[in-house]
């Protein structure tokens, strides 16, 4: 059972919460309270003449002004036992306005009864509506209108009239519960919906936290395919490397360069869909270093040069405005999005040319405007086909019968990219006569002219050395593809399979280079890396990573951990052998020319 003690601070509480909500409603509509009052005040005019009409007002005013402070004062003590206190000021504030019936019915003029009778009725309806959600508040409130009513009744006692005034009363109170009982009904239906609103918003919150966990786990599912991918890939193409060193006849050669194609392609697909993950989630990283122009152009077109002549087209390149030497950005991305753009010019272009120009406007002396234009003689975009262009996984030709396959991803990636880059890309087409692609990107200029930079003569025959590699990797068929390419040029090798076997060997046993593989049981490629930097015979050789994953971040960890270069699989035996020729300079042979971004554009 419930103590009194208890029941009364309930009933305490319960009168300060309809107190505190009586008094934010009022706090509401205050300034309205003196637009009734004048309204009230010109009624009484012609019943009690405007002079005791004036006095009336102002008095009712002052007391509407002080009421009005007082609630102001009292709108952070509600809830500490001054509840009671609000009703009886308002009850006294609301006796000023009583008065006006009270005079209208005394004074004597003809119309000042009625005017009484509505005027009571129009305090009553003021009450109940302004307190509407606090009914027990508005009885207490009300409560002069009733004293003037029943004096109102004495007056008519005895008379016919008396029993009309009666009358009145019924319906009165009917309108106030109406009014009341239809304002809690409506406020019931406010709280049912906001109920179900929280509720629609609790939902759209857990379904937001699942599309994210999903988003999230989508891409280190991903994550784990490329790894995944890219070691087998790596056994592929390394083979297919190494086959293609020997001895082989016409029909060997041309099946050798099927492999090597689909892999290619195969990873290039998986890039694709990879970057557009990335993007989607917001999490496409940009690397921001010093681009040699002329190296970018030679990177970037070397390639294309000898597709377009094996299919007969030529390939003009050209230098307009005001070129820099170097510039900021990130040549990995930049690269891409030009590849892309070249790619799909020699792609669909059969016969005739390829013009590619470099243009570029100085902004300032260190801004500068760069566009890149691909201008192909090839089957031209119709105007149904712009449309959706850009659009993802969309082939212009979608027939079973189409001549280019794909992911229909790379334009999307390039205009993203170049999005994200602040810049864009536009074309202008024609069927039948060709497509213009236009990327335009702004940059900061670093050197507007190059200096010459003298090649070291050791560097020339660094090739010639034999080194002394250690391999650290799991995959057996990695290792064999490693060591077979390292020995079949002359250097000798030893193997590791994980880097617990490798900080051991590199304990005691000087290498002059080391090829480290990342994920590894017992201990992976970074931790082992930062062990053989702490000390040994090995603190100082220089260590390559070797990574299936070709994010930005990864290779940055990999560096942070003590590499000096980064290379992804499947490995490019050029890029192997740069590293190896830069392998008796050192660290700092590495690390000058093999910059983060650039060990990462490496892949």
């Amino acid at each position: 059972m419930v103590g009194s003690d208890g029941l009364g601070k309930g009933l305490d509480g319960l009168a300060a919460s309809e107190a505190a909500q009586a008094l934010a409603t009022m706090l509401q509509t205050q300034y309205l309270r003196y637009l009734i009052i004048a309204s009230w005040a010109v009624g009484l005019l012609g019943a009690i003449g405007w002079r005791t009409a004036l006095v009336w007002f102002v008095a009712t005013l002052a007391a509407g002004a002080l009421r009005g402070r007082f609630e102001k004062s009292m709108a952070g003590k509600v809830g500490g036992g001054w509840g009671l206190v609000f009703p009886l000021v308002a009850t006294g504030t609301t006796a000023a306005w009583a008065a006006a019936p009270l005079l209208a019915w005394f004074w004597g003029n003809g119309f000042g009864q009625t005017l009484a009778v509505a005027l009571l009725i129009a305090g009553y309806v003021l009450v109940f509506a302004q307190l509407r959600g606090s009914p027990r508040q508005a009885l207490v409130i009300s409560s002069p209108y009733g004293v003037v009513a029943a004096i109102v009744a004495g007056s008519l006692w005895g008379t016919p009239e008396f029993w009309a005034f009666l009358a009145v009363l019924p319906f009165t109170a009917a309108g106030l519960f109406v009014m009341v009982t239809m304002n809690m009904l409506r406020e019931q239906r406010i709280r049912a919906f906001q109920e179900d609103q929280a509720r629609l918003i609790a939902e759209l919150e857990t379904a937001r936290d699942r599309a994210n966990a999903a988003s999230e786990a989508k891409s280190n599912f991903l994550g784990v395919v490329s790894h995944e991918l890219r070691t087998p890939m790596n056994g592929v193409l390394g083979a297919a490397q190494l086959l293609g060193s020997t001895r082989l006849d016409n029909t060997q050669r041309e099946y050798l360069s099927v492999i090597r194609n689909s892999g290619d392609s195969l990873l290039s697909l998986l890039n694709d869909i990879l970057d557009m993950t990335k993007i989607e989630a917001g999490r496409m990283t940009f690397e921001v270093m010093d681009v040699s122009i002329p190296d970018l152009h030679q990177r970037v077109t070397g390639p294309f040069q000898a597709m377009a002549e094996a299919k007969g087209v030529k390939l003009n390149c050209a230098f307009t405005g005001e070129i820099p030497s170097v510039v900021r950005g990130d040549p990995l991305r930049v690269g891409q999005v030009l590849q892309n753009l070249l790619s799909n010019a020699v792609k669909f272009t059969d016969a005739g040319q390829i013009d590619y120009e470099i243009n570029a406007v100085r902004l300032s002396e260190r801004r500068v405007r760069f566009r890149f234009i691909v201008t192909d003689s090839g089957p031209g975009i119709s105007d149904e086909d712009m449309a959706r262009l850009f659009q993802p996984f969309t082939q212009l030709d979608a027939s079973s019968t189409r001549r280019f396959g794909g992911t229909g991803l790379g334009l999307t990636i390039a205009r993203r990219m170049a999005n994200i880059m602040h810049g864009d890309i536009d074309v202008q087409s024609t069927p039948g006569k060709g497509s213009t692609f236009n990327f335009t990107v702004e940059a900061e200029v670093v050197e507007w002219t190059s200096l010459a930079t003298p090649v070291e003569a050791e560097t020339q025959d660094v090739y010639s050395r034999s080194l002394n590699v250690l391999i650290v990797e799991d995959h057996p068929v990695n290792r064999m593809i490693l060591d077979a390419w390292l020995t079949s040029g002359g250097h000798t090798t030893a193997s590791a399979e994980n880097g617990q076997i490798a900080v051991e060997m590199s304990a005691d046993r000087a290498f002059d280079l080391i090829v480290m593989d990342v994920n590894m049981p017992v201990m992976d490629g970074l931790t082992a890396t930062r062990l053989i930097r702490q000390g040994g015979a090995n603190r100082e050789t220089p260590i390559t990573v070797l990574s299936a994953s070709a994010r930005a971040e990864d290779c940055r960890a990999g560096l942070e951990a003590g590499a000096d270069a980064y290379l992804t699989k499947p490995i490019n035996f050029a890029d192997l052998a740069e590293l190896i020729a830069l392998a008796p300079g050192g660290r700092s042979a590495m690390r000058t020319v093999l910059e983060p971004g650039e060990a990462a554009a490496a892949a």
